[in-house]
């Protein structure tokens, strides 16, 4: 714990920095440069290291976070009420593919043992995943699936779960509208998600809009010939249609459900992990409940780890529409072609009309918790956010509910919203196997459906929340450890986990549902 003043500036042309001692530092205090704090500043926030006109530009990450509304002396707390937010960047005029990214040598011989699909792709867990057509039968699946975890899972033991995937679109929708694309690709994309084995099943209501045909059309679900080429399954789609007329009672249909669920269990049960090249994992990076330290500790630890996946061969997927947006220009000018950067510019744009046809004030973005936390606004918070894509070129783009191509490697930028669930649910249906979720405020996120790598920015958090935090980030603000030697220690983790070590999530059963995004006033 640290005892004596300490604050964190993030570089050398910075005019304020943060405190970085728990519980903040009082009135009066005396920094090791001499400079005494006028008020009481909490932890995380700012203290102002020079006077700061009214007017001037703020700096924090070398980058405007905002303008003086008056006043601030040194030595004072600068918070989001004194500070006015810059206007956004606009979409035009942006630097495009003009960084080189930094020349790094190839990570070789890291491997895990995972599971390997017929479509080339590796697992990092063995899962069913039983798919809903719509949101009608979610009470089924619910049901059934709470079923089979208590009669049939305990027979198979090489399966590691059984998870309903839930959403509320399916049916009383405008279901041929332009954007309904959006969340019928993903359900069906999160059903193919590597962690599931190929094995698709799926449970329909029967007069629903969305079809079990349209969500899974054919020739979508990979299977593997005899010599263990990959070609279009000609096999019919597995579906328990709820209105069938075989199906006498609620308890029929959850029978029907079991009866299903045994024949792929059975399948998973044969499969067995194998050695395999770190440069098969498909990592998603995210942070949510941020906070000052976010940009300070977990993430840059994750950027690091990122570059380490990338040398490696793997592919890294960075996302939050929202949390990015205001460094846009920083992500075009690492893009690594014109292709690139003009695909995350529309879908930018595309996002922008989004939440302007609802009205979304962009000051929505930081939250309550953030602002607490010591981020004043969503320009400090984007400047955070962005160092866990670390320093590679941005090689793709993936729209929301996309499908990462095999041929796609390297640090991806997936257009997902920045709402936690949402976003996670995006990248699962992009073909994440292992997740890295980061937090300075404290959120006990996670998913069912793949492994989740929890970090806390602060170590007063991770003391507090001991049983949901795998790292512990703060160790960096604490002087314990370099960002280098965590992020190392984060990409060993990765490899243990994606060989199946669980997390604290999945050994506490922290499994939470599926949000469907649905991306525009369809009903």
């Amino acid at each position: 714990m640290i005892t004596s003043p300490l604050t964190i500036q993030m570089h050398e042309a910075d005019n304020v920095a943060i405190v970085a001692n728990d519980g903040g530092l009082p009135e009066g205090t005396v920094l090791p440069s001499g400079l005494v704090l006028r008020n009481h500043v909490p932890q995380g926030h700012k203290v102002a290291l020079v006077d700061l006109p009214a007017d001037t530009a703020v700096l924090r990450y070398h980058v405007p976070i905002g303008y003086a509304l008056q006043d601030i002396p040194a030595g004072s707390w600068v918070h989001e009420r004194l500070l006015r937010m810059p206007p956004a960047r606009e979409l035009e005029g942006l630097p495009i593919a003009t960084v080189k990214a930094p020349e790094m040598a190839p990570l070789t011989g890291y491997t895990f043992e995972g599971y390997r699909n017929a479509d080339g792709s590796v697992g990092t867990r063995n899962i069913l995943a039983i798919t809903q057509t719509v949101q009608c039968v979610a009470g089924v699946v619910e049901f059934a699936v709470e079923r089979i975890k208590q009669e049939l899972l305990p027979k198979y033991p090489n399966v590691d779960d059984v998870v309903g995937l839930a959403h509320s679109y399916g049916c009383g929708v405008a279901i041929d509208a332009p954007d309904a694309v959006i969340p019928i690709r993903t359900v069906r994309n999160i059903s193919l998600n590597p962690n599931f084995g190929g094995e698709v099943m799926v449970v329909s209501l029967g007069c629903e809009k969305l079809q079990p045909e349209r969500l899974m059309p054919p020739g979508v679900i990979p299977i593997a010939d005899q010599r263990g080429e990959t070609t279009a399954n000609g096999e019919p789609l597995d579906v328990v249609c709820l209105q069938d007329a075989k199906h006498v009672g609620f308890m029929s249909m959850i029978d029907s459900v079991m009866a299903q669920a045994k024949v792929h269990l059975e399948r998973l049960n044969a499969r067995r992990r194998e050695t395999v090249p770190a440069s098969e994992l498909v990592v998603g990076v995210q942070c949510g409940g941020s906070d000052a330290f976010s940009g300070v500790t977990a993430n840059p630890t994750v950027g690091f780890c990122a570059d380490l996946l990338v040398r490696a061969g793997a592919t890294v997927m960075f996302s939050e529409n929202t949390e990015v947006r205001d460094g846009i220009a920083q992500l075009t000018s690492r893009a690594a072609s014109p292709e690139v950067a003009e695909a995350m510019v529309r879908e930018m744009a595309w996002y922008d009309a989004y939440l302007q046809r609802g009205s979304v004030d962009r000051s929505a973005n930081t939250t309550p918790g953030n602002k607490k936390g010591g981020l004043s606004n969503i320009v400090e918070k984007a400047m955070g956010s962005i160092v866990k894509s670390g320093s590679s070129a941005i090689s793709g783009v993936l729209a929301p509910g996309d499908k990462l191509r095999r041929d796609q490697r390297g640090l991806i930028y997936a257009a997902t919203p920045a709402s936690d669930f949402i976003c996670g649910t995006l990248q699962l249906a992009a073909g994440m196997n292992l997740h890295v979720f980061t937090t300075g405020r404290g959120t006990p996120y996670g998913l069912a459906e793949c492994p989740v790598i929890k970090v806390a920015t602060r170590s007063d958090l991770a003391r507090r929340w001991f049983d949901l935090m795998d790292i512990n980030a703060g160790q960096i603000a604490d002087g314990e450890k370099s960002i280098q030697e965590m992020g190392w220690e984060m990409f060993r983790m990765m490899l243990d986990v994606a060989s199946g070590k669980k997390t604290w999530a999945e050994q506490h059963g922290l499994a939470n549902a599926l949000v469907l995004f649905n991306p525009a006033p369809v009903t």
